[in-house]
């Protein structure tokens, strides 16, 4: 009867390039390593080895057997390491990059109940909207949102997200609410963008896409920055929703125009392509995509 183990030692035997080095590399005695070899000649029904008391070769039909037997023994080993990675523990170090906003008021959450719920793991948090070079700067995986470039990155999709209307309650007591797109143009918005003036906001609502333009007294293209003037008091901004549920959740912002919205863009995470991936990432995609997939995907 065929027995795996045989194609085994005859690998081991051609890659040692003797039956002696064989013997030694698997711990058994050279004669049984002899045996094994012709216990799998005889099975396949041709000779594999040319033995001399010098030297050892393989015939053709060795050389070929080798080749086809040796990738599919790769593919075993391959696949019990994969499993044993499956049922260790995560552990290491991994390094994350996600946008500033994102990373501040979602991505912290999640990668505290990570480190609570993998005490083997360590977390190096890099946020940042600069698109980074995953490979270059030793990223493992990246948080990223809207249209993405094509590249050779694998990128998963968690789900869509989009931006909230929000202002300050010390701006509205003084301001007011608008009660339609169109009332922006009378109120201070904060620009997410090169310029005070002239920029437009398109926005889903229950009558279609609209788009107003709208002006104010600041603007930034970085949403950090976007933020800080919303809550301290400079108008109307419109924020990623993550961001804005917390703000509003701690009474630091209110949200205007409650049933308009930015158009839906996606959220992704993205790493490295490889072979396979490392379970301390996949544990932490998979943390990650519960915990978000829950939030971005309801307004």
């Amino acid at each position: 009867m065929f027995d795996l183990n045989d194609v085994v030692v005859f690998a081991r035997v051609v890659e040692a390039g003797s039956f002696t080095a064989a013997a030694r590399l698997l711990a058994m005695p050279k004669t049984t390593v002899s045996r094994r070899v012709a216990a799998l000649e005889s099975e396949v029904g041709v000779r594999l080895l040319q033995r001399t008391t010098r030297s050892l070769g393989m015939t053709d039909a060795g050389r070929l057997y080798y080749e086809q037997s040796s990738q599919a023994l790769r593919t075993i080993e391959e696949a019990n390491l994969r499993l044993a990675e499956a049922r260790a523990e995560p552990s290491g170090t991994i390094r994350i990059s996600a946008p500033v906003g994102f990373g501040a008021y979602f991505l912290n959450r999640a990668v505290i109940e990570f480190l609570e719920t993998y005490p083997k793991t360590k977390v190096e948090l890099r946020l940042t909207d600069d698109r980074l070079n995953l490979v270059e700067d030793g990223i493992d995986l990246a948080f990223r949102t809207g249209v993405l470039e094509d590249s050779t990155l694998i990128a998963r999709k968690l789900g869509a997200t989009h931006r909230l209307l929000c202002a300050s309650p010390n701006y509205l007591a003084r301001h007011g609410k608008p009660g339609t797109p169109s009332d922006l143009a009378q109120h201070d918005c904060v620009i997410a963008g090169p310029s005070v003036i002239g920029a437009q906001w398109v926005l889903d609502g229950p009558g279609g896409q609209e788009t107003v333009t709208v002006a104010g007294r600041f603007a930034a293209n970085e949403m950090q920055a976007v933020i800080a003037a919303a809550l301290a008091d400079y108008g109307i901004a419109q924020m990623p929703h993550s961001v804005a549920e917390a703000l509003i959740g701690e009474g630091r912002l209110c949200r205007v125009l409650k049933n308009y919205t930015t158009p839906a863009g996606g959220l992704y995470v993205l790493y490295p392509s490889s072979r396979h991936l490392s379970p301390l990432v996949k544990a932490f995609i998979d943390l990650a995509a519960e915990r978000i997939s829950k939030r971005v995907n309801t307004a």
